[in-house]
């Protein structure tokens, strides 16, 4: 069972001991899940440029996706409790353990602002449907093979057929943090110049590197941010990667990812359809993400 608690005038949500086991080995059951097959390439020195990729990409590590935080303002009651102690930031209160808000946000704060911000923007614009992934393609523009980010995997036309691609269709990509990796030669021909400095004016709900940037913000903002909600954010991530790498000029075929062939119209069509359904699946996550960043920002704890 859970209560609500009223401490210094502000509610806390009490967890009884049963409660938030459950949860934490619910949430640690499903993590393993997702990482069975990475711990074993890993082993063997392989990677999957899909499941792998969220691992190697992003810095939060298997382990601390794997460890369940029950989120700010959250007291999660009974003696097992105390095994929290042990972490950073956690205190005791008499009803049981809780993470120390105050102390995460004295360090933070500006970050939580920036957070929240960034993901209000994003839900007050139009999506962009007109990319058709072309990013990825301006990440193999023009570069010799041994510089490719996935050099293991063949590419699905030559590299003359890949530029064609690029120069004749024209890249329109805002998202900073694929920008930059665009080859050198590809970067002039972007219809636009996304720097850090304007990231919260161009970022926009359609993009697929935005929506898998949900689990950045979320995972960067733990403990604050229940581990639930990162690992749902996780999920889309995952998925959204399957597709931008579906829609990319590399050949994964042998992996059983047929292409999404965003040279032809209807590969363009397919690839729209999907981005508009990522794009509908990432409101309930961003809209999430803002509600618990809310209150940290009036004060609550």
């Amino acid at each position: 069972m859970s209560k609500v608690l009223e401490a210094r005038g502000r509610s806390r949500v009490v967890l009884d001991e049963a409660v938030w086991q459950a949860r934490r080995d619910a949430h640690a059951e499903r993590v393993d899940g997702w990482l069975v097959g990475h711990r074993d390439r890993r082993a063997r020195g392989v990677s999957h440029p899909v499941e792998d990729f969220l691992f190697e990409y992003y810095s939060f590590r298997p382990y601390q996706l794997r460890r369940w935080h029950p989120g700010h303002g959250v007291v999660l009651a009974g003696a097992s409790a105390r095994e929290l102690l042990g972490w950073r930031d956690y205190v005791a209160v008499p009803e049981g353990v809780v993470l120390d808000t105050a102390a995460v946000l004295e360090v933070r704060r500006p970050t939580v602002r920036w957070v929240r911000d960034l993901l209000a923007a994003m839900a007050d614009r139009p999506g962009f449907f007109g990319c058709f992934g072309l990013h990825e393609w301006a990440m193999v523009y023009r570069s010799p093979r041994e510089r490719l980010r996935h050099p293991e995997w063949p590419l699905r036309l030559d590299a003359d057929a890949v530029a064609a691609v690029v120069e004749e269709r024209g890249v329109r990509c805002g998202h900073v943090d694929a920008f930059r990796f665009f080859t050198p030669p590809a970067r002039p021909l972007n219809q636009l110049q996304p720097t850090r400095a304007d990231q919260q004016a161009l970022e926009q709900p359609g993009c697929l590197h935005a929506n898998m940037d949900l689990y950045k913000w979320a995972y960067k903002l733990s403990p604050l941010v229940p581990s639930d909600l990162v690992a749902d954010t996780f999920a889309l991530a995952r998925e959204i990667r399957e597709l931008d790498m579906r829609a990319s000029p590399y050949d994964l075929s042998a992996l059983g990812l047929e292409p999404v062939r965003v040279e032809a119209a209807d590969g363009r069509a397919a690839y729209v359809a999907a981005q508009r359904e990522f794009a509908a699946r990432s409101v309930p996550l961003r809209r999430a993400l803002v509600e618990v960043l809310d209150p940290l920002l009036a004060g609550a704890d």
